[in-house]
């Protein structure tokens, strides 16, 4: 059912890209990676809706009046919290869905990329088993694995002295924080709940990202990077950006 569903549509796409773009895997993830992006779309503006109604919330007397009620008692206002969300027909994990999805994206692609490089007769006899029919594979397999500095199949990293720097890896990491910072509302205060999970997501998250971007494929890490990318670019177009999320401190205006 994984090869089925997943893998094998994500091995021809890629491949199919590859054959249009004069046979560049670097830039065939590029495009790959945009085109998944557009397609998450709808994910993406739920994400902003639940981000926009979370903002509002935040700034309701109601809420704020919640707080100062049950400031002392964190399980009654996780409880009343709860229950506002449904009030305001908010989900509390509407900012996190669009990155849940994306894992068995990032599964998926890692093993299409491995597989999609084959170089030895055994790795391209599995790959010609996942290949559609319609695909011209004899002219494009072996794939040119090489963008940039990087060789696409391995983890990348630039040499600099004689020291290898994973200048992908920095990149995801810093980017996967910027792009989780500016799309989720600033925090009311120290026991919002919400805020609370948020903070722990753009903690983890660019830890998480940055773990695969150095431990697997350089392909892996282009995909990550550039969706990060075009995410922020995205969202600054749609005017949907909260750049004071930026700055230390910040909290929503009340």
């Amino acid at each position: 059912m994984w090869d089925l569903v997943i893998l094998n549509p994500m091995i021809n796409f890629l491949l199919w890209i590859y054959s249009i773009l004069g046979q560049n895997f670097g830039l065939a993830i590029i495009v790959f990676t945009i085109l998944v992006n557009l397609l998450l779309y709808p994910l993406n503006a739920q994400q902003m809706k639940s981000t926009q109604a979370m903002q509002e919330m935040q700034k309701s007397k109601k809420w704020q009046d919640i707080q100062k009620k049950y400031k002392d008692d964190r399980e009654k206002l996780a409880q009343e919290q709860m229950k506002f969300y449904k009030e305001m027909g908010i989900s509390p994990f509407g900012s996190c869905l669009p990155m849940l999805i994306q894992f068995p994206l990032i599964i998926g692609l890692y093993q299409a990329v491995t597989r999609a490089l084959a170089v030895t007769p055994v790795q391209l006899l599995d790959l010609s088993r996942h290949v559609y029919s319609f695909i011209n594979a004899p002219s494009l397999i072996p794939l040119n694995s090489r963008f940039l500095w990087m060789e696409l199949s391995q983890p990348e990293r630039l040499y600099v002295f004689g020291v290898g720097v994973p200048v992908l890896t920095i990149l995801v990491v810093i980017t996967t924080y910027l792009s989780s910072k500016l799309m989720t509302p600033p925090p009311s205060g120290p026991k919002d709940q919400s805020a609370q999970m948020a903070r722990s997501m753009n903690m983890i998250m660019p830890l998480m990202m940055g773990m695969f971007a150095y431990q697997f494929s350089a392909g892996l890490a282009i995909y990550l990077l550039a969706g990060n990318l075009f995410r922020i670019v995205q969202y600054a177009l749609m005017g949907k950006t909260n750049w004071k999320n930026l700055l230390p401190g910040s909290k929503a205006s009340s």
